[in-house]
């Protein structure tokens, strides 16, 4: 089953742009990946960006893909995974352009 991490802007946003993920998990799923959501991740015991970011990494590294949400420029998280995803050769994309790649 191929894995797919979902990135995106969290920081400053109603809810931490979790409902944004959250269905973006479900539609991935659906396509038959393995999704690696970090909306669905505990708060970290030191409850700072870099604890969030470090268990995020974590993920990501296990992952083949990484789909990108709306905005995710705008956020520091998910330019940090965005590089770090075309360095490890990684398969990035747009959210809306992960179903057409669901029978490559």
């Amino acid at each position: 089953m191929k894995r797919i991490y979902i990135a995106g802007p969290m920081s400053g946003l109603p809810e931490y742009n979790y409902p944004a993920f959250n269905r973006a998990a479900k539609q991935l799923r659906s396509l038959g990946y393995h999704v690696e959501n970090p909306a669905e991740n505990p708060e970290p015991v030191c409850k700072t960006w870099q604890g969030y970011m470090r268990m995020a990494v974590a993920q990501l590294v296990t992952c083949d893909t990484v789909a990108l949400l709306p905005q995710w420029h705008t956020s520091r998280g998910a330019s940090v995974e965005h590089r770090l995803a075309l360095d490890l050769g990684l398969r990035v994309a747009d959210l809306d352009m992960i179903g057409d790649w669901s029978n490559g």
